[in-house]
């Protein structure tokens, strides 16, 4: 494990595990990362003063988390009734979400526990966490690695590496909030999606199996688009699957946002089928934020890249099986540029 980089105590988990943070940097762009939750608790690009990111300063505060900067699973999304199969085998998850659906891998999943810091230097940092069989109602012991590399060029690469022993469900993601010029709300930016399809939602916010064109709907992002955008007269409300290819290919480009306050832009390259598109309409935090700033509605804006939610019970979205000896390997970019 290299010295070169900081790493430092940031507090203590209620149980009394230690949370470690750790400061990756190169080429004017800086990450620190916590051990819970495998968090992106801050980051900077040089000559831009506040944060790309929503987060806290104080370990105390992530209770008010809506899973800033979070890896949640083992299946990141919701799962419909908590239910699903495997080989004529029905598990029940946890019901975490209003007693009717798992979300984000139960009350106690990936993104709110602590990690292991298995390795980190100047410019990358590698974090494990080890899932029980049995967890939340999951099947195998699940392994997930994190690494996270900063690049020349203003480029955050995550990758996440997923192995179990039996059968199981696996979908991680990257759950930053993203604000690119440190204003109250992002409305103020653009952003543009590459999907001609998108996935209604029923009143839980599980698909209800449709695969939507984005013609003519407000959920078509394929050019830049204002976030703040109104239809009969209200502002519209994000947190929807984009449909970005039926299976998982080579990285690419999928999203782009973008800030005329700032001129910052933030590129999307992944390799996942999908990207949850939020807006944070949801947001109000009693705490104040990273310098001081307070977080309510439409603050940041996630783009999770994943695969798509409840894909396990619908058999024509993307495969969402992972069995022992496979690898589930899920690579995002995060490219900011200014000017």
């Amino acid at each position: 494990m290299s010295d070169g980089a900081a790493r430092e105590n940031f507090g203590f988990t209620a149980t009394g595990e230690k949370v470690e943070r750790v400061t990756i940097s190169k080429g004017g762009l800086t990450a620190k990362v916590i051990t819970w939750g495998a968090v992106i608790q801050d980051l900077r690009l040089d000559g831009h003063q506040p944060p790309l990111v929503l987060g806290f300063d104080k370990f105390e505060d992530y209770k008010y988390s809506s899973y800033f900067g979070a890896t949640p699973g083992r299946n990141a999304n919701r799962i419909g009734n908590g239910r699903f199969s495997i080989d004529g085998h029905e598990y029940q998850l946890e019901l975490n979400e209003k007693g009717v659906t798992h979300l984000h891998g139960g009350s106690d999943g990936m993104g709110k526990r602590n990690w292991m810091l298995m390795e980190h230097g100047e410019s990358h940092a590698v974090l494990q966490i080890i899932d029980p069989d049995g967890r939340a109602g999951y099947p195998g012991n699940c392994t997930v690695t994190a690494t996270y590399t900063i690049r020349d060029g203003g480029v955050l690469s995550v990758v996440y590496e997923t192995v179990s022993d039996k059968p199981t469900i696996a979908n991680v993601c990257q759950h930053s909030y993203f604000n690119l010029d440190g204003a109250e709300t992002a409305l103020g930016h653009e952003i543009s999606i590459a999907a001609d399809y998108y996935l209604p939602t029923n009143e839980q916010q599980i698909p209800t199996g449709e695969i939507r064109s984005v013609d003519g709907t407000v959920f078509d992002l394929r050019q830049p688009t204002p976030m703040r955008r109104k239809e009969n007269g209200e502002q519209v409300l994000y947190d929807h699957n984009f449909c970005l290819s039926p299976e998982r290919r080579a990285k690419r480009k999928v999203a782009r946002a973008y800030s005329p306050a700032s001129d910052i832009a933030l590129e999307v390259h992944t390799t996942e089928p999908g990207v949850q598109f939020y807006s944070a309409f949801k947001l109000n935090v009693p705490v104040p934020g990273l310098d001081g700033r307070h977080y309510g509605p439409f603050a940041g804006f996630c783009l999770e890249t994943q695969i798509w939610p409840d894909a396990v019970n619908h058999a024509d979205f993307p495969h969402a099986i992972l069995r022992p000896g496979e690898t589930l390997r899920q690579e995002t970019d995060y490219i900011f540029t200014k000017g």
